[in-house]
């Protein structure tokens, strides 16, 4: 064959190869990806077109089918799916970044020289601080209006307790809220001694306070939005399960991502009242490629911290104390029936066992009949022996790892040695199951997500404490933390076919670490930063 003969045959035998090739807007390599699909399989590379995930195999095999004008090296990097927040307070984090910030606090004079560093910056005419936490402090009391009298007699103060269920006031926020001692409530407390209310308010009654702080611009809406949006982006999440949000703020949020403004997936419940549902309900699940409304938030009881957690027994260390329902039966009976006859989901906050066993009776009666529903328990903190069969029933266990972390120093003494071995059971409650969804609850914990991952798996502070764990019985494998955090979050939002695993004609949403989570050093969990986030194909951190 004469030499040019050989060439136009070559020539043509790559152009051809060429465009058998598919062009994509971007191809990933040399990774080790974890699919998180049902044989929880690894791959090398991935490509990707119009934000979703058009093949994923070897390097060879995307290599040889597509090109890119954006392919990218992961010179080794470990990429999981996008993570997911099953339970957290997005739009109020972002607010509280407005405000003081209390967490981590020693004492109460320290909870007054952050808020004095904060006034002096910002000349406030309202101060809400939040986050502290009294059994963090020496003397583990709860804070009264007298301190907060002292050095703020004139200005508004009301100081949010870490878990959203206590606040504490001054004298100026009793007046303006008209507050006294014969103040009726149902549903919480207003603490009083020696006849006068003492500045700490516990769940229902805070609406009181709430009514009257000034609202929110619009301006400082959106600048808490995005202040959030971008940390959400720094740790790997991607998808956020805002678990009470009101029809405005959804709107809002709507609006952001609608603009391209906003860019981060939000899972939105709406805080139930007879209003919301109204509106909802006839307004049926909105859902757009970043926004999924179709659920409901409901209220069973207050916190362990508080000690506003409904319990069957008294508290252990409070002979006198139950803790309260926040929303009554008949009221659960009603909001449940009413949801169950719509598509909508009902995801109810439940810390002690007697709300756990109260809201698991109104889920199975209302539930009847009715397949696929997977309604939540947000919490499922203390729950008796007889109740966890209840989450055979597809009832799906909601729960956040760091509170058993966070709570484990005290829990004990609140609850007693017979009760604490049915808290924070989540190895127990994933057995009954067959999935359980991981979030943080943020503010009330940290938004990192690795803090997360290792207090479900080394159930650990992050000093290493207790050295065995606590309760190691109920911690979680590496692998069934990391599908708490993705597709089993993604099942309990119904958006599995989307999102949570990364397979073909999902959506692109993936993280990437040096390291890999799921052979590193379990005391090297906590150093763990993403390099890089992706939504939809898109890099956003």
């Amino acid at each position: 064959m004469k030499p040019y003969i050989l060439i136009l045959a070559l020539f043509t035998l790559v152009s051809c190869l060429k465009k058998d090739k598919a062009t994509v807007d971007s191809i990933i390599t040399e990774a080790t990806i974890y699919t998180v699909n049902k044989t929880f399989d690894t791959a090398t590379a991935m490509a990707i077109s119009d934000g979703e995930i058009v093949a994923i195999g070897t390097n060879e095999e995307i290599r040889n089918k597509f090109e890119s004008t954006n392919t990218i090296d992961a010179k080794g990097k470990f990429i999981y799916p996008g993570l997911i927040d099953a339970h957290c307070h997005f739009y109020g984090y972002g607010l509280s970044l407005q405000e003081v910030d209390l967490r981590g606090t020693k004492s109460m004079k320290e909870v007054i020289s952050r808020i004095q560093a904060f006034q002096k910056k910002k000349n406030l005419k309202f101060i809400v601080g939040n986050g502290w936490d009294q059994n963090d402090w020496v003397i583990k009391e709860f804070p009264s209006k007298a301190i907060l009298d002292k050095y703020f007699p004139n200005i508004p103060v009301v100081l949010n307790r870490v878990d959203g269920h206590a606040i504490v006031v001054n004298s100026k926020v009793l007046a303006l809220a008209n507050i006294t001692k014969d103040t009726k409530t149902i549903g919480g407390q207003i603490e009083i001694v020696n006849g006068e209310p003492t500045g700490i308010l516990i769940d229902n009654p805070m609406e009181l306070v709430f009514n009257i702080i000034p609202k929110p611009s619009r301006k400082t809406q959106i600048t808490a939005l995005l202040d959030a949006e971008k940390i959400m982006f720094d740790y790997g999440l991607t998808t956020v399960n805002d678990a009470g949000l009101d029809p405005q703020v959804i709107d809002l949020i709507d609006s952001l991502q609608k603009a391209k403004a906003m860019k981060l997936n939000v899972y939105a419940m709406v805080t139930v009242n007879q209003k919301n549902m109204d509106l909802y309900l006839k307004k049926g699940i909105y859902k757009t490629d970043n926004l999924d409304v179709r659920s409901f938030k409901m209220y069973g009881d207050g916190a362990l911290g508080s000690r506003g957690a409904c319990m069957h027994k008294p508290y252990s260390d409070s002979p006198e104390q139950f803790g309260a329902l926040i929303t009554p039966i008949p009221d659960m009976k009603v909001i449940a029936n009413r949801i169950a006859g719509s598509a909508f989901q009902l995801n109810t906050h439940a810390i002690g066992d007697s709300a756990n066993t109260v809201i698991l009776k109104v889920y199975k009666a209302a539930l009847e009949g009715k397949k696929d529903r997977r309604w939540k328990i947000e919490h499922a903190q203390v729950i008796q022996e007889a109740d966890f069969d209840y989450f055979k029933l597809g009832i799906i266990p909601s729960v956040q790892p760091t509170h058993a972390t966070s709570d484990m120093y005290w829990a004990g003494q609140r609850l007693g040695k017979e009760r604490l071995k049915n808290a924070y059971a989540y190895k127990k409650l994933l057995k009954k199951a067959g999935v359980i969804a991981l979030g943080t609850d943020f503010p009330v914990e940290e938004v990192n997500p690795m803090l997360t991952f290792h207090a479900a798996v080394a159930r650990k502070d992050s000093k290493g404490y207790p050295r065995d764990g606590f309760q190691m019985e109920n911690a979680l494998t590496r692998e069934e933390t990391l599908k708490g955090m993705t597709i089993w979050a993604a099942y309990s939002n119904f958006e599995e076919k989307e999102k949570g695993s990364l397979e073909v004609g999902k959506w692109a949403d993936f993280v990437l670490y040096d390291q890999d989570i799921m052979k590193i050093q379990e005391s090297e969990i906590l150093r763990m930063k993403p390099s890089n986030t992706y939504l939809k194909g898109i890099k956003v951190k």
